[in-house]
């Protein structure tokens, strides 16, 4: 979908152009002018008959054939203009800045969707409407927000919002990135922020291409091909940071189940980034912060050395990293005492690395080759220095620069001194460098990125007797399933079930007590949520208790039956399921019963599941070291929950039409996790 001539055209055509650098038409036209492309450009003004220097027509009619069309018209014009030019003018790409189109209403959609449809006719590609424009290796296409300095392994970029893109760049720039492409694709009429992740993957060069993405969205509309696209990228060896605005509050929905309540569409998308690999951001702060993290060394281990000339931040430094589950260990030994002498008087080597304000670059060499010969149990070191202004400290920042390249440790540069060492600051990025301002954000965003697992593995689900799970979903008629046909679900995915029956008369509540282990426990069948009915009673001993209880819970409104099961002793546990418009089905876990409501610590995932993926949710989850069993009660075998968790997915996958599954509790101890009680709501609608 994105074509050639959008990337690397040999000829470009602003319809709009002007001498007017205010205007869009005019400041485009600038910016690809001031960036030698090498091709041929042309303007389009009925009262010019050049621009800026460069050739004018005054219609399009009058043109050449031309590659690609920037076009900065009034969007009544943009129809007709995109029809001379694909359709007389051979032109195969077009961005189109202007607004008017599908965020304006039903008449704007209509005129978007006609221009698509034109574009669509010749093969082309449009981006925008509504957009800045586009920036590649070979132009600069863009009209708004400063012109970055280009790399090759500089970060590709894509925005949902051109305002956004801008202020991105203001917060890159001034840390020292660079770019290899950005592309504003505004109403992402034709092409998204998908098709731009198709295009990065799909032409993706591992000698040339960033390994560096940075997406701004909002919405996932091609979940899909999201995902395919960015699970192929990253496993190239690139690195995704991407902010999702627009995220709604997951407890708002008022839907028919725990489960329901739990999942939202914020939810779904955390699955996919987490699925994927990407790192999630929610601000611009964060996504340059992140990208800055990627154009470093890579981090294999989560201990870090931190050297500073100043202590109150690598307190703060310290505090953040600990917090956010990183190390600081304490340094001593030989090789401390070594590197002490080598400071000056009062300075600290016990982590962090404190030579003081009169430190000299000499002392900060010998510290970081202490750290990268010496010190094994340290994985990288993080460099606080900013100046009083009293003197330059571009000594200081060219040995920093210099044991970046050299050592094999990663050394993160934190120069915090934006005014006082504005000169330094700049000549150390005029040499490669990439800095960081404050030492708190660094630390929570490292910290973030440490968290985020690599994309996930295949699923390799377990086998399942798919035809009998067939056979009760193609027999039902939608909505709940009865308890019978949920037992057969479960038992056919092999999720063990404690055994129950179903009751309807005194008689049969008499015959099942004789017929199952005791205490027994007894639920009303028919309203949802049983226990705000006091539907369940429980530690039934007697058959007189059994026949009293039954007479009591068929009184509640809606009381089709009930349901007797043996009662089990052991922790609970919550397992469910949700179909989520677009991205397929949720599936979801945390501690069960009450648990699951109060506490709200769950996890998510989407499915299919790897097994690598199902014990990440439950690492994920804060209530973990409950599970695993804490101050001598034992807590639930890991092997156990990741087996359901399993089942559960090939379930899904196997019953597409399953809306919503609810496995609360399940009881589980070191030796058994049996499923208690479980709902699953059928979609009435197939196909």
């Amino acid at each position: 979908m994105i074509s050639s001539a959008l990337i690397s055209p040999k000829s470009i055509v602003v319809v709009g152009a002007s001498n007017d650098l205010s205007k869009p038409g005019g400041k485009v036209l600038r910016n690809i002018l001031d960036h030698s492309f090498g091709g041929k450009i042309m303007g389009v003004n009925p009262k010019e008959n050049s621009v800026q220097g460069i050739p004018c027509f005054q219609s399009c009619e009058e043109l050449p054939e031309v590659d690609l069309a920037i076009v900065a018209i009034a969007a009544q014009h943009v129809e007709e203009a995109l029809k001379v030019l694909a359709l007389k003018k051979n032109c195969k790409a077009f961005i189109v800045f202007s607004s008017g189109f599908s965020e304006i209403g039903e008449e704007g959609e209509l005129l978007e969707k006609r221009c698509v449809e034109l574009v669509e006719s010749v093969g082309g590609t449009l981006i925008g409407p509504n957009c800045i424009g586009v920036l590649t290796p070979s132009y600069k296409g863009v009209f708004a927000g400063p012109i970055p300095k280009f790399s090759y392994q500089g970060c590709d970029c894509v925005s949902a919002s051109g305002a956004t893109l801008v202020f991105i760049l203001e917060q890159a720039i001034p840390r020292g990135l660079t770019f290899s492409s950005l592309f504003s694709v505004g109403n992402s009429a034709h092409v998204g922020v998908e098709e731009i992740l198709e295009y990065w993957d799909e032409t993706f060069d591992p000698l040339h291409s960033s390994r560096i993405k940075l997406i701004y969205m909002e919405e996932v509309a091609k979940p899909d091909k999201f995902l395919k696209h960015a699970l192929s990228l990253v496993k190239k060896g690139c690195r995704i940071a991407a902010i999702k605005a627009g995220a709604t509050d997951a407890g708002s929905r008022a839907v028919s189940s725990h489960t329901g309540s739990l999942a939202g569409s914020d939810t779904a998308v955390a699955a996919l980034f987490r699925k994927a690999g990407i790192v999630r951001c929610y601000s611009r702060v964060e996504l340059v912060y992140v990208a800055a993290i990627f154009s470093h060394e890579q981090l294999k281990g989560k201990r870090l050395a931190i050297i500073t000339h100043a202590g109150g931040p690598g307190v703060m430094l310290t505090d953040i990293l600990i917090k956010g589950g990183m190390h600081v260990p304490r340094i001593s030994g030989p090789a401390a005492d070594r590197l002490l002498q080598k400071l000056h008087h009062g300075s600290s080597v016990s982590n962090p690395i404190d030579f003081l304000a009169t430190g000299t670059a000499e002392q900060l060499g010998e510290i970081l080759d202490c750290v990268d010969n010496e010190l094994e149990d340290i994985d990288g070191s993080v460099v606080v220095f900013g100046t009083t202004g009293m003197w330059s400290v571009n000594n200081v920042y060219e040995v920093l620069h210099r044991k970046m390249k050299k050592c094999r440790k990663p050394i993160f540069p934190i120069l915090p001194s934006v005014i006082q060492a504005a000169e330094e600051v700049s000549r150390f990025q005029s040499q490669g460098g990439i800095n960081f301002t404050d030492e708190v954000s660094f630390g929570y965003v490292l910290s973030r990125v440490m968290r985020t697992h690599p994309a996930f593995p295949a699923a390799d689900l377990p086998l399942i007797q798919k035809d009998i799970i067939r056979k009760v979903i193609d027999n039902s008629l939608g909505g709940f399933l009865n308890p019978d046909d949920c037992y057969s679900l479960l038992n056919a995915a092999g999720i063990p079930m404690v055994k129950q029956i179903i009751v309807q008369t005194e008689e049969e509540v008499n015959t099942a007590f004789h017929q199952m282990k005791k205490p027994l426990v007894m639920k009303v069948i028919g309203p949802l949520h049983k226990s705000e009915f006091s539907g369940v009673k429980l530690n039934i001993q007697t058959e007189v208790q059994a026949t009293e209880f039954y007479a009591e819970l068929m009184k509640i409104p809606r009381a089709s039956g009930v349901l007797m099961q043996t009662m089990l002793s052991g922790n609970e546990f919550f397992i469910g399921a949700k179909k989520e418009e677009n991205f397929g089905h949720l599936i979801l876990c945390g501690l069960g019963g009450i648990f699951v409501e109060v506490f709200r610590d769950i996890s998510s995932a989407l499915s299919p599941l790897s097994r690598e993926e199902a014990v990440s949710m439950l690492k994920r989850l804060r209530s973990y070291p409950v599970i695993k069993g804490v101050r001598g009660k034992k807590g639930i075998r890991e092997e156990l929950i990741v087996d359901v968790l399993l089942r559960v997915s090939a379930l899904i996958e196997a019953a597409p039409e399953i809306e919503e599954m609810d496995i609360n509790p399940l009881i589980g101890t070191d030796e058994f996790l049996e499923a208690v009680d479980v709902r699953i709501k059928i979609s009435s609608t197939r196909g």
